[in-house]
């Protein structure tokens, strides 16, 4: 399959490096706010690119559930391939890419656990068959001899947690939160012309650094 001659010319926006707000979260919420209006779907999807010590990237989609003031939030098993990577490196990149808009934002920093109470406040809001399937991925990325054992799995923890019963947030579940060091935003132009705005966190101050970078 040749795509070579596939292209498409992106001229729905500009990003002007003299207008951004000086703070980028101030940016991404605009952008996400703009997402969310133009119903984009799931907006709040990125990329997660880890790698452990293997020095073998890998990278798959999650979803974002918060912004903090410092950093961006997302919940998965910590026993987890990427959990693996992160509890040996840990510094993630992340990327939101909306089509629709022609937009990209790249996300990196060092990555953390958050605290347990705010994860089990969380895991307690998901829908209960979801609370029910975190405990079937144990461990998430494991190998299973085939799906008909992960649905007896399902269905006999259904049976021990019914709807009116409490599903236990798992140990090996929560969420980790990135801490932003640098997030650049992506505004697709004519020509392969693209306007790219990157933010660096300066380390002595927090204050927050500008460049444009060639496309």
């Amino acid at each position: 399959m040749d795509f070579s001659d596939q292209r498409l010319s992106y001229e729905k926006g500009q990003l002007d490096q003299q207008s951004v707000p000086e703070s980028p979260f101030e940016l991404f919420h605009s952008w996400m706010n703009d997402a969310i209006e133009q119903k984009v779907q799931e907006p709040y999807a990125m990329s997660l690119a880890t790698c452990g010590t293997d020095m073998k990237p890998s990278v798959r989609i999650v979803l974002m559930r918060e912004i903090t003031e410092t950093g961006i939030v997302f919940y998965t098993n910590y026993q987890s391939a990427k959990g693996q990577d992160i509890a040996e490196n840990p510094n993630a990149e992340v990327l939101f890419f909306w089509h629709e808009l022609e937009r990209q934002v790249r996300i990196s920093g060092s990555i953390a656990k958050i605290d347990a109470d705010k994860s089990a406040a969380y895991f307690q809001k998901r829908p209960h068959d979801s609370q029910v399937g975190a405990w079937v991925s144990q461990p998430q990325s494991g190998e299973v001899a085939n799906r008909e054992v992960m649905e007896q799995t399902f269905e006999q923890l259904q049976a021990d947690y019914p709807e009116n019963k409490e599903v236990p947030t798992p140990e090996f579940w929560g969420g980790y939160e990135i801490t932003i060091d640098e997030i650049e935003f992506w505004q697709g132009r004519a020509n392969r012309m693209h306007d790219r705005i990157v933010y660096t966190c300066d380390s002595d101050d927090s204050s927050w650094i500008t460049k444009r970078l060639l496309p």
